[in-house]
Order: structure tokens, then C-alpha cells, then sequence
């Protein structure tokens, strides 16, 4: 089913970003629909790592404003934006190596039950493992052992368990920052299946990628900048992997 054409879900107008003289984002418009996945890609110092923050909370935007669901909204912390349901995925995944997987999935949000003392509380181990291991379930992962250290997984269970912690928190959009970076092509082609999973549970994804493969195989439409500028936004449709560079390589002469 093509992605909804009504109301955007998250919709930014005029978004800039300065550090000081240099400007990062420059007057960006964008609007993300429910179930859709949009790739933005650009090359090195184009602005798209800058524009994410803003949309994640991780940074405050210079000017312009956001909405979600039609709602103003301002993000305080990568935290504010998660509790409203947008997730960010990074490329170092922010997992405990050392923890298992269900502390992981259930980091900042754990668990707890009663001793039947007032006041006094524990770890609901079980519940956690049990819940994690559903989360994995929904992404066609089967991992029996949760108590196992996620330093023991492949990168692409990894990803899978920061993608649980995201559905934990049932965030409607996910942010994945080059998720098939430094993959191997069985993980690689195992993350791309996690993100299908994700469109088809209904979720909204922002894949940041310079693998154009990558974003031709999983997204919907494309979104290319340049300079600090959005200078492409349109459906994936027929396009190829070259036509996507060559039109990164074009905006970069532009913005020369």
C-alpha cells in the first residue's frame, strides 16, 4: 500500500541550524507521512546529520518550527523526542556491549514489581525478558538466551535489539543513522528485512544512508541536500543507485 497522502505526521517549516557563523541548515521544508520510509542523503557536510539532530532533540533549531501529528512540538532532549515517539537509532547503536539484552532493550525504562513492602521495589527480570524477547519476535528475530551480553551478538542482532527498545517505547517514527554501516552483506541484507518488518508493522522510518543501494531497495522517496539545503524531494520511483549519486554529485556543484 502506497504511504498516506493526508496529513504529514511530522511537518517542518523554515528549519535552520547555525553553529555560531557557520550554517549547518538552511530554511528546510520537509513533511513525513505515516508508514513511509524517506531516505535524506547528501554527501559529507551537506546538513543531514545537523537536520536530524533537530528532529531528534539532540539540538534546538535557529529558527523555523515542527509539528507532529498537527500539534506544535519542541523537542528539549533526544529523551523528550523519544517519549513522544520519535526514536533515534545511531550508527554506534548506544548499546551497553557488557548488559544483557533485555537491560538493553529496557534501558531507562526498566521494569519493576513489588515485595509487598511499602515503598520497596525490584527488577522485574522476568517480565523484562519475556517482553524483550516478544519485541525481537515482532522483528522476526529469535533470540532464546536474553540474559546474553549483547558484545555476543552479530551486528545485526544488535541492531535488532536497539530497534526493540525503540518499539518499547512505541515510538512512531524511527530515525536509523547508517544502519548497514560496516555490515557484511549477510548482516546488511538482514538489517534491510528489520526495516520492511518496521514499514509493515505500520511504523514511519528516516533512513540517513550513503549506501544507495541501500535507499533504493527500502525507500519511498528520497530527499537530498546540498550545502545546508533540501534541493531534491521525490518518490524513489524508476531511480537507480547512479541516478541518485549522480544527483548528490549535481547539488554538490551547485552549492559550489
Amino acid at each position: 500500500m502506497p504511504p498516506d497522502a493526508g496529513a504529514p505526521l511530522l511537518s517542518l517549516r523554515g528549519i535552520g541550524k547555525s553553529y555560531g557563523a557557520v550554517v549547518a541548515v538552511r530554511e528546510v521544508d520537509l513533511d513525513i507521512h505515516a508508514g513511509e520510509v524517506v531516505a535524506i542523503c547528501g554527501d559529507n557536510g551537506a546538513g543531514k546529520s545537523s537536520l536530524i539532530k533537530v528532529i531528534s532533540g539532540a539540538e534546538e533549531p535557529t529558527s523555523g518550527t515542527m509539528r507532529m501529528g498537527g500539534e506544535p512540538v519542541s523537542f528539549l532532549s533526544p529523551h523528550d523526542a523519544l517519549s513522544r515517539g520519535v526514536a533515534t537509532i545511531y550508527q554506534d547503536l548506544a548499546l551497553a556491549p557488557r548488559l544483557s539484552i533485555a537491560a538493553n532493550v529496557f534501558m531507562g525504562a526498566e521494569l519493576t514489581r513489588s515485595l509487598g513492602l511499602p515503598f520497596v521495589r525490584i527488577l522485574d527480570k522476568r517480565r523484562m525478558m519475556d517482553d524483550a524477547r516478544g519485541y525481537l519476535a515482532r522483528l522476526g528475530v529469535q533470540i532464546e538466551d536474553m540474559n546474553r551480553p549483547v558484545e555476543r551478538l552479530s551486528g545485526g542482532q544488535r541492531q535488532a535489539v536497539a530497534i526493540a527498545r525503540a518499539l518499547r517505547w512505541n515510538a512512531e517514527i524511527i530515525i536509523m543513522d547508517e544502519p548497514t554501516a560496516a555490515l557484511g552483506v549477510k548482516e546488511t541484507a538482514q538489517v534491510l528485512d528489520l526495516i520492511r518488518t518496521l514499514k509493515a508493522d505500520g511504523r514511519t522510518i528516516i533512513l540517513i544512508s550513503h549506501n544507495m543501494r541501500d535507499v533504493v531497495a527500502l525507500a519511498d522517496r528520497v530527499v537530498i541536500m546540498g550545502a545546508g539545503r533540501k534541493f531534491v524531494d521525490q518518490p524513489i520511483g524508476a531511480l537507480t543507485p547512479d541516478d541518485l549519486a549522480h544527483m548528490i554529485m549535481s547539488g554538490n556543484a551547485r552549492a559550489a
